[in-house]
């Protein structure tokens, strides 16, 4: 009922569930290809291309829906990573405690230490051309065009689960020393049955809430990347690299403002409802709104 009464988080999952559907439905109702290059380029939107099309004369909006596809797959598998390491890392460190916590927390800390952004882009660097190599031999030429995209899904997991790892951790401290834990451990209750029945179910709320918030952060990480040129790469489309494709089509005499504003502007409208999302839960699932 908390959540119903907040309306920007309500509009904002009725347009993300709006944007999954259209997502999931498009390829069978798509009148252009996303792929497909005709001579219609850089026509400006109409009522035959409601977005326009680029420079190879593709559908825009056939493109950008394909690109959300993309960049949400990579937000969720992104804020997935974190979730299991994080939740997982968080939980084990808060619960054992003493040395061991200390152990796992100035990795952590080590690992907050370095620029995420920058480690990202070492790794995606560095291990490219091992990953193109290493899944050419083993699954084919097929599966070696998507080594970008799983370094891509295993860089930005990486760094992601860092700040998961400590909000777990400062809830699970809090509750291992509650009389509920005590009474399971009392019964004869194994420690991985304590943390996964009793300590892990009182710290959902904030983990989801966390979750919704993760998401447009990973999705922000991979469309700045990708409009490095290092994140997706043609033919496949995320909005980043949408974007990239569009700012370099601009120049003084012809300014083909479609390519760069409708991207933009799903990217933007995006991130915005998943922000209003995790404030929304956030706000429902705070004790003191219950008051």
């Amino acid at each position: 009922m908390r959540f119903r009464r907040n309306k920007p988080a309500v509009i904002s999952l009725c347009f993300l569930a709006a944007l999954i559907l259209l997502v999931v439905l498009w390829p069978w109702v798509a009148p252009y290809s996303w792929e497909t290059i005709s001579d219609a380029q850089f026509q400006p939107p109409s009522a035959k291309h409601w977005f326009g099309t680029d420079v190879h004369g593709r559908d825009l909006l056939t493109r950008v829906i394909f690109g959300a596809r993309v960049s949400l797959l990579v937000g969720v598998v992104g804020a997935g990573v974190a979730f299991v390491i994080g939740v997982a890392w968080g939980a084990v460190s808060g619960y054992v405690g003493g040395r061991i916590d200390g152990m796992m927390m100035r990795f952590v800390d080590v690992l907050y230490s370095l620029p995420s952004i920058i480690f990202v882009i070492v790794l995606l660097t560095t291990l490219k051309e091992g990953a193109t190599k290493w899944l050419t031999s083993t699954l084919g030429a097929k599966a070696a065009a998507q080594a970008p995209m799983l370094l891509l899904f295993a860089g930005l997991g990486a760094v992601s689960w860092l700040t998961m790892a400590r909000i777990v951790r400062g809830q699970v401290l809090a509750l291992r020393s509650r009389a509920f834990v005590d009474a399971s451990r009392s019964l004869g209750a194994s420690h991985a049955r304590i943390i996964w029945r009793h300590i892990l179910p009182n710290v959902w709320g904030i983990v989801i809430v966390y979750l919704t918030l993760t998401v447009p952060s990973v999705i922000l990480y991979e469309s700045f990347l990708s409009y490095l040129g290092l994140g997706i790469q043609p033919p496949m489309a995320s909005w980043g690299s949408l974007v990239a494709e569009g700012a370099g089509q601009l120049n003084p005499i012809r300014i083909y403002w479609w390519l760069v504003v409708f991207p933009s502007a799903m990217l933007v409208t995006t991130l915005l409802a998943l922000n209003f999302l995790g404030d929304g839960l956030r706000d429902a699932f705070d004790p003191k709104g219950q008051i």
